[in-house]
């Protein structure tokens, strides 16, 4: 999928280009128990922010980033200059080679689909390797109209059941789940809400139209906050 030049722009400007926290990374490794001299892929990095976290707190581990989008890791290979155990590269998350400890994507692996990504990646997991995701879902019961029009370009957005069987449906069992729901998006819309001001002034046609596009998504969010999530899940091969 081709990107706009405006919205690359615009995003390549943000410390990460999607909800979450260095904590959701944290309670993934606590719950994995995972230290050591291990291979981590950050898949879909974006500019590098879970790289970075994942790099500090897995000092032995070699981790690298990898994304589609140049732009996202030329903007990012300035974070890295303290940490020699990281790199970000260029490439396509669908074809990962491994071998990989630990697979770790944040918003991502929608591009792909969950069943499709994990069956892509079961072949660079190391053995007793792990996938670490998050992905959109539906909370249930009747969602409010704000939440319907949030995902509306995500017409197969699951709800958590449904998310659970996409993993079974590639093979993979689920080890544990954390919802991502208030903090981890208001770190990330402030962020975005702060570029899009700084862009504003100078905007061309095209940019505009961006700028409006974000700024109706960070509008949809605040009507619902308690109800927009992202569930963070912890899966391996069965």
């Amino acid at each position: 999928m081709e990107l706009p030049p405006e919205f690359l722009t615009l995003y390549s400007r943000l410390d990460r280009q999607g909800p979450g926290t260095p904590e959701d990374v944290l309670w993934a490794l606590g719950r994995l128990g995972l230290s050591g001299e291990l291979r981590v892929c950050d898949a879909g990095c974006g500019t590098g922010a879970d790289t970075v976290t994942l790099a500090r707190a897995l000092p032995e581990a070699q981790v690298v980033g990898i994304d589609a989008v140049p732009a996202f890791i030329e903007a990012g290979q300035a974070r890295l200059g303290d940490l020699p155990n990281a790199s970000l590269q260029v490439g396509d998350m669908a074809e990962l080679e491994g071998p990989y400890d630990l697979i770790w994507s944040a918003g991502a692996i929608y591009f792909l689909g969950v069943t499709e990504g994990l069956q892509a990646w079961r072949g660079a997991l190391a053995p007793g390797g792990v996938v670490a995701f998050s992905q959109g879902v539906f909370l249930g019961d009747d969602e409010p109209q704000a939440v319907r029009d949030f995902w509306i370009a995500e017409p197969a957005l699951p709800d958590r059941e449904g998310l659970r069987a996409q993993v079974a449906e590639a093979g993979f069992e689920v080890l544990d789940t954390r919802l991502l729901i208030g903090a981890p998006w208001q770190a990330y819309y402030e962020g975005l809400t702060r570029e899009i001001a700084a862009l504003r002034d100078d905007a061309t046609p095209a940019m505009t139209a961006v700028l409006d596009a974000c700024a109706q998504e960070v509008a949809l969010w605040r009507q619902a906050p308690e109800r927009i999530a992202y569930e963070l899940v912890l899966a391996r091969p069965d």
